[in-house]
């Protein structure tokens, strides 16, 4: 059985189309779906869409139509963590939507029918995920285009809550204020991004294993816009290949 690999944005996903081995394109669902094979293993490579319903349509699809094994989601994502930075790379233990608020009917962040704010990624593929992401990391910032002074710390891979919604966190005082909310009632959120939330919870319907990692962009501020658009055109597929290329190798 194939594994799905999931992107938002062409640029995070182009170089893994350019290496895919016996390539077949299709379209389902008005979206184009790449089949064929990344170091010897069946892939089906697809991007979500940006936001949540685009992002859980492509996830069903794979599901019900393409019969994936277990879905991988790459992409880029605005830190929110203490001590997590630009060219860090954070893989999800968990999700939450940040946006999700139905009190007072459910608490806030509780999502209806499920009776939890949060979903778990799947322990044994994130596992895996994690040590490519380290292995990513360990191998050199440098070689992905990412450039520090000599005052800076080295890039670090996060493991943690992850929150997804359907805005782009792009001011500090939306960042700071974000955070705390979450915080104040036990979520310490690490990054903020707007799908991966939606794919858990396809996941969690269907059965299917589920894991996701993200590249901080930006610090989710002020700068953000700005940071985005250069690091997702310089960086992020490099990064995207590099860490699936490896998690294929141990699956």
């Amino acid at each position: 059985m194939s594994t799905a690999i999931l992107s938002a944005l062409t640029e995070e996903q182009s170089s893994l189309v350019e290496h895919l081995a016996h390539p077949q394109r299709v379209m389902h669902a008005g979206r184009a779906f790449w089949r064929g094979e990344l170091n010897d293993r069946r892939v089906v490579l697809a991007l979500s869409g940006i936001g949540k319903v685009a992002a859980a349509t492509t996830a069903t699809a794979l599901i019900e139509h393409f019969g994936v094994a277990r879905i991988v989601f790459t992409g880029v994502a605005g830190g929110v963590g203490d001590g997590v930075n630009v060219g860090d790379v954070v893989v999800a233990q968990d999700y939450i939507q940040h946006d999700m608020d139905a009190s007072p009917l459910f608490p806030r962040w509780e999502l209806p029918g499920y009776a939890r704010s949060r979903l778990s990624c799947d322990p044994a593929l994130t596992a895996l995920l994690l040590e490519a992401a380290k292995a990513c990391v360990a191998g050199g910032s440098s070689q992905f285009g990412l450039k520090k002074s000599p005052d800076q710390v080295p890039h670090r891979v996060h493991h943690g809550l992850v929150a997804s919604g359907d805005r782009f966190v792009s001011t500090a005082a939306e960042s700071i204020q974000l955070r705390a909310a979450l915080r104040s009632a036990g979520h310490d959120v690490l990054a903020v991004e707007m799908e991966g939330a939606a794919v858990a919870q396809v996941c969690q319907d269907y059965g299917l294993p589920f894991a996701a990692v993200r590249t901080i962009s930006d610090r989710a501020d002020d700068t953000a816009h700005g940071d985005f658009a250069l690091f997702v055109q310089t960086v992020a597929s490099r990064y995207a290949e590099h860490m699936v290329q490896t998690l294929l190798q141990k699956l």
